[in-house]
């Protein structure tokens, strides 16, 4: 039998993020699961405070190269990569001139949202979905991890899902204490729409605040998980009406096996709703 695939998709991850919960579960999962026996591939963007010489990050040549277009617009796809010491697990980069060279993550010096996280995002999101195509490896599973990754389901279930690499995918969302203030751009939705949805899949996009960004996760995904305790109760309420499986990981004894043992039941199509 062949070993169950997981491909992990993250907005941050350390040792290549400062410290944090979803740097440190983003970290700390995939290694779990590792162990356990199923097969991994890990993601996240190349933000320009990386420090490329210390952390050892290359390029992939024969993944770069590719040009996305998000919003009518062509932007370049570099690939790199680099390994997280001790565990033997790589970390595959999505890096763009123009959307991560800036010395900053998701938000300027003074906390505030960047104005074009929502093309990074797109960007981010078909950037991996593309390269793993390239690498010709087919998930089962796909774990996201944080609200920049929110766009990630619906472009898996809606735009990539008649494609063989991702045809029987199923996708489980982490939402953390990663909350933002305000909302992304006031025209995401538009941007999405470029890419051929239908506009009930992203309904909650015409006001893109962070709980309706991860509400059009939950809307698309195969599971739940709720990482922190900051959660709010309506997304667990909102999965529960989705009849989405719902994990309250932070509850847990061990929440590192209860992840496992939630990906085998999501992939097994069980209902697996935590009360």
């Amino acid at each position: 039998m062949s070993k169950t695939r997981v491909l992990f998709v993250s907005q941050e991850i350390l040792p290549f993020s400062p410290e944090s919960l979803t740097a440190s579960n983003s970290r700390q999962i995939p290694q779990a699961v590792h162990e356990r026996g199923k097969e991994t591939r890990i993601f996240m963007p190349r933000y320009g405070k990386i420090n490329e010489r210390r952390h050892q990050l290359h390029e992939v040549i024969r993944l770069s190269g590719m040009n996305l277009i998000v919003d009518d617009t062509d932007h370049p796809l570099i690939i790199k990569v680099a390994s997280i010491p001790q565990i033997r697990l790589q970390v595959y980069f999505i890096d763009n001139e123009e959307f991560f060279h800036r010395k900053a993550t998701l938000h300027d010096d003074n906390d505030v949202l960047f104005p074009d996280n929502d093309m990074r995002m797109i960007f981010f999101t078909k950037g991996v979905l593309e390269t793993v195509k390239k690498l010709g490896w087919a998930p089962d599973i796909i774990h996201c991890h944080g609200w920049f990754t929110s766009l990630m389901p619906l472009y898996v279930k809606k735009l990539y899902n008649q494609d063989p690499h991702f045809a029987d995918t199923k996708v489980v969302f982490s939402a953390y204490d990663d909350a933002f203030k305000g909302t992304l751009d006031k025209n995401v939705s538009k941007k999405v729409a470029f890419d051929n949805f239908q506009s009930s899949d992203f309904s909650h996009l015409s006001d893109p605040s962070h709980v309706n960004m991860i509400k059009t996760a939950i809307q698309h995904s195969d599971g739940f998980i709720v990482g922190h305790d900051s959660v709010p109760n309506d997304l667990e309420q909102f999965a529960a009406q989705m009849d989405v499986p719902v994990l309250r990981s932070f509850e847990e004894n061990d929440p590192l096996t209860a992840i496992d043992e939630f990906f085998d039941s999501v992939h097994a199509g069980k209902n697996v709703l935590v009360d």
